[in-house]
């Protein structure tokens, strides 16, 4: 039974990237087995799916264009931060993504940002960053540096709160929390993913939190995006529709399975241009 009122939606910019020459051929995360095909039309329509209900929402997004080297270009998410027209770029932990950064920063550079800053210290952009109007939230422990955080409390102006991932399988921030309400400060998350130092944090932060179970977080349902009333996450994930709904959010599910091969779903293929 809904208990709040349904929440009022802004309209959000994005950048994306289609999966066109998304491949699985190497292993950086737990879910990726090369052995496993991929079945690139399903990924390709999956990802016009996305592209297309954020369209339907409301919502603007723009494409970058694929390269055919850069099997994992299609989880956009990952090659920067933006936030309020400022743009941290990123710095990937491994090879095989390192050229996605300086591709990432052309496009920021080309399209009127003026300032789009080359990080020092490894960083993967909204994989391990999550804003809300308060906060920066910053993951660490399997990919992005500590380092990065003080480079990106300064260059944004804004408080970095360090978050530990333990747990392989959550590699990034944005497979264990995502933000529901930036205003509000509102959001959901998976508390095994995190130290329990961490966990101490979060609840300290954000006691009204959604909190997701593992099943749940196990689908990476955690790896959502919010316009503050639609939750547009994996449809997998059912145990958190009706707590969405109890809190005046309406859940959207999406069949991203070809891409969760790659280790990534909604959020991943999702960069917020705010």
């Amino acid at each position: 039974m809904r208990t709040a009122a349904p929440r009022a939606a802004t309209p959000r910019r994005y950048l994306m990237c289609p999966p066109t020459h998304f491949k699985v051929t190497y292993s950086i995360n737990p879910w990726m087995d090369p052995a496993k095909p991929v079945d690139l039309p399903l990924a390709l329509t999956q990802w016009e799916d996305l592209r297309d209900r954020y369209r339907a929402l409301g919502h603007t997004v723009e494409e970058l264009e694929p390269r055919p080297e850069l099997p994992d270009m299609v989880f956009a998410a990952n090659g920067a931060t933006v936030v309020e027209g400022r743009v941290l770029g990123a710095r990937f932990a491994h090879s095989q993504r390192a050229a996605e950064a300086a591709v990432h920063r052309e496009w920021f550079q080309a399209h009127g940002f003026a300032e789009v800053r080359e990080p020092e210290h490894i960083n993967e952009g909204e994989g391990d960053f999550a804003v809300t109007d308060t906060w920066l939230l910053a993951g660490r422990g399997f990919r992005s540096s500590p380092l990065s955080h003080p480079e990106a409390q300064e260059f944004f102006g804004r408080p970095v709160i360090g978050l530990d991932l333990i747990n392989p399988r959550y590699y990034h921030l944005d497979t264990a929390l995502c933000v529901l309400d930036a205003a509000a400060d509102e959001i959901m998350y998976y508390p095994g993913a995190f130290s329990p130092g961490s966990q101490a944090v979060l609840e300290r932060l954000f006691p009204d939190a959604l909190i997701a179970d593992e099943e749940d977080a196990a689908a990476l349902g955690l790896n959502a995006v919010s316009d503050g009333r639609h939750v547009v996450l994996p449809q997998a994930a059912v145990g958190l529709y009706e707590p969405l709904r109890d809190r005046g959010f309406e859940p959207i599910g999406m069949d991203l399975g070809e891409l969760l091969k790659g280790g990534g779903s909604v959020k991943c293929c999702t960069q917020e241009l705010r």
